[in-house]
């Protein structure tokens, strides 16, 4: 590789080794740019980096694919080179060869459980690109510019080493693990090590499944569907939300889907009321199930907002809290978006129990109200008006991740 590189480090509470890292691999590679994404350290890792000079980027936690991204963003143009915060030895045969992904395989194993994350993560690669790895989950990668391209933005957490080597084999890109004398920091058999183990498992398993990008750019798994799995009688508004999900278009807004024609956001459109007339007998119950679940979905633009409305619509309505309790923690830090299936089958949940708490003309009134919030949401954008008012700014603000 000789075009210009930018070597990567993603550190969390790393403050003891994090400065002899960066002065190895500055020795090791003199003209290349250090850049450390602060993963929200609770010690004086940054301040360290900086002292060994990296250039840092302060983050709030969020997790590994997120730092790395935000910082391959503010790396120049040119081929990276990705290293974990505690490693020491030598990377420069990943730069030697010709491949446009090389992974660095350890020559001695140290430490480590019992490999189920490892065997879960090549497993997922060889079913999706078809490729036996052997350091699936290695974090020591170089990257050409063309895979740079294909693989950024990464997946979320520690998922995104096997996702990124997934992408460049689905990009058609040369992938090469080469055997390097390496050492890092050990992961225990013990409580800490296992819980490690499985916040891995649980990266790696979301990090093969739906995901989409967020309004930062930053890459993250669709969770929503857990909604439907928590609470089954909306289930049937989780899947369409997760087809709109998968498959959706470049269409926005109900008008632009009509025009058209056969698209997802017509399937919610007809199948989400659909369900409701078959849930309640009722054309009342349909238009409130119907409108409640897209206004929610308008909602869902920045991390947390439809969980805040659905929490405070739910308080009166007295509709299930939990799905809300579980989600909101990894939506607001930007570790997981709810998607189509969570905002739409939230909103379900809120007409299932408009339906129940209303009488007749109550629920005409809420009817009446959605549909006015639909209106202005075709008609205008929601989120604006909601960070142009100071109350409601204040409150879809808390909580967020700066």
């Amino acid at each position: 590789m000789a075009e210009r590189l930018s070597i990567l480090i993603a550190a969390r509470d790393e403050e003891v080794r994090i400065g002899s890292t960066i002065e190895a691999l500055r020795t090791q590679f003199p003209d290349a740019d250090v850049i450390v994404a602060d993963d929200g350290s609770r010690d004086r890792t940054a301040a360290t980096a900086e002292a060994a000079g990296a250039r840092v980027l302060r983050l709030p936690r969020r997790g590994k694919g997120q730092a790395l991204t935000l910082a391959e963003r503010a790396a120049p143009d040119g081929a990276l080179l990705l290293c974990d915060a505690d490693l020491s030895g030598d990377l420069g045969p990943l730069l030697a060869g010709d491949a446009d992904l090389a992974v660095a395989a350890f020559a001695e194993r140290q430490g480590g459980g019992f490999g189920l994350v490892k065997r879960t993560a090549a497993a997922l690669i060889r079913l999706g690109a078809g490729r036996e790895l052997r350091e699936p989950l290695s974090g020591q990668r170089a990257l050409t510019p063309a895979a740079r391209r294909a693989c950024f933005p990464l997946a979320a957490g520690f998922g995104c080493d096997a996702r990124m080597t997934h992408d460049a084999l689905r990009a058609s890109l040369t992938v090469e693990e080469i055997e390097l004398a390496l050492r890092h920091r050990a992961t225990r058999r013990d409580l800490r090590g296992f819980l490690h183990r499985a916040r891995q498992l649980r990266d790696v398993l979301l990090a093969f499944g739906p995901g989409a990008t967020n309004h930062r750019g930053l890459r993250l798994p669709l969770v929503g569907w857990i909604v439907g799995a928590v609470e089954p009688r909306v289930s049937p508004v989780a899947a369409i939300g997760l087809a709109d999900d998968l498959f959706a278009g470049p269409e926005r807004g109900a008008a632009a889907h009509l025009r058209a024609g056969r698209t997802t956001g017509v399937l919610k459109l007809v199948g989400i009321p659909l369900f409701g007339l078959l849930a309640t007998r009722s054309v009342r119950g349909a238009l409130l199930i119907g409108l409640a679940a897209n206004a929610l979905n308008q909602l869902d633009t920045k991390p947390g907002r439809a969980l805040k409305a659905y929490t405070l619509a739910a308080l009166p309505l007295r509709a299930p809290l939990l799905p809300a309790v579980m989600l909101a923690p990894y939506d607001l830090r930007e570790m997981a978006m709810l998607g189509d299936s969570g905002s739409n089958a939230l909103g379900a949940m809120l007409g299932l129990s408009s339906v129940k708490r209303f009488t007749g003309q109550g629920q005409w009134l809420a009817i009446g109200a959605l549909a006015t919030l639909n209106l202005l949401g075709e008609l205008t954008s929601v989120g604006r008006a909601i960070e142009r008012t100071p109350v409601l700014r204040d409150l879809d603000a808390a909580g967020r991740q700066a």
